[in-house]
């Protein structure tokens, strides 16, 4: 585990009195909320600052991280079993920010961030959480497009301004074309703003289900195509499976293991341009069980034919023992 030095985070000695806490909380918190800093990484140290003061603040909780030691921040450092606190395995959550605290601070201010108007802090305007969730679709649903709908429990203020997590659906459409990993923005989508602030975006990390035949790279697919020998060595016109259907590929003669044959536009879709590929990678598949004519052709084909897979080797011949 990670050592994280409260006290460094306050700016406070690790004497500091809870009015002292209270004070330092109160002054970095405005200068680094959301709503109000527009310095890069502002939202982390605020998270970073409220981490902090929702264990100081707190006698027990105080305690309890006191006899932790104190450790150089970052450092690995093993707490007890019964430490249970911000830097334990349940981790801190954007719900422990206390905001009453936050707006008590801003009460003598003539008009809060967004606010405006006299009330100062009580009137201050927050933005809603932005939201972050995986969407798992079909191979099918990425080529045609398809509506979602998602159930999550997500942090809403309330008319108080404490955070609290409330259940919601969401229903976002996925257009036609969406790949693996990709991320996708729907804005306003996401938590409710506080006291008219904006409402929080929510993203959709966009995962393709295993398909049983294709292999999805980007906007182009990849599929082994088994051949026979026969077909391998001489050529044929074979079916092969796409996602709007089965389509006849033209194999050409002396075809190897493991060569890609392309299908042009037959891979998923793009919002704009041309579809992707289709690549059939050649597997040359020999029977298993062989009939008695079977046996009797290939034996011919061994005996007759002057191919030798293996010319390529510079094998001398060892002498035997």
């Amino acid at each position: 585990m990670k050592y994280k030095d409260y006290y460094q985070a306050l700016g406070l000695a690790r004497d500091a009195s809870a009015a002292d806490i209270k004070k330092a909380y109160r002054k970095l918190a405005q200068k680094h909320h959301p709503d109000v800093s527009k310095e890069a990484g502002a939202e982390d140290k605020f998270k970073e600052i409220a981490e902090a003061y929702a264990t100081l603040k707190d006698t027990d909780k105080r305690a309890a991280y006191d006899r932790l030691g104190s450790h150089a921040p970052g450092q690995d450092f093993h707490p007890p079993p019964d430490w249970g606190g911000p830097s334990g395995d349940h981790g801190f959550r954007f719900e422990d920010i206390d905001l009453s605290d936050l707006f008590a601070g801003l009460g003598g201010r003539a008009g809060g961030p967004r606010g405006g108007g006299a009330g100062g802090g009580a009137n201050m305007s927050l933005p809603g959480e932005d939201f972050e969730v995986n969407a798992r679709i079909s191979l099918e649903d990425a080529a045609n497009g398809t509506l979602v709908e998602l159930n999550l429990s997500v942090p809403e203020y309330d008319a108080n301004g404490r955070l609290a997590r409330k259940p919601r659906v969401f229903k976002a459409r996925i257009p036609k074309g969406a790949t693996n990993g990709q991320r996708l923005r729907l804005r306003g989508k996401g938590g409710k703003g506080f006291n008219g602030g904006r409402e929080g975006d929510l993203y959709l990390n966009i995962e393709l289900a295993p398909h049983p035949y294709f292999r999805p790279a980007g906007h182009d697919l990849y599929i082994d195509l088994p051949l026979a020998p026969w077909e391998a060595a001489l050529g044929a016109t074979v079916p092969v499976p796409t996602l709007s259907g089965s389509v006849h590929l033209k194999v050409p003669a002396g075809t190897l293991a493991g060569q890609k044959l392309r299908l042009s536009k037959r891979g998923l879709p793009r919002p704009e341009g041309e579809p992707g590929d289709l690549f059939a990678i050649a597997q040359v598949v020999v029977p298993q069980d062989l009939t008695e004519r079977e046996r009797e052709l290939f034996s011919e084909l061994a005996a007759g034919s002057k191919f030798d897979p293996r010319s390529h080797f510079k094998v001398e011949t060892a002498n035997a023992e």
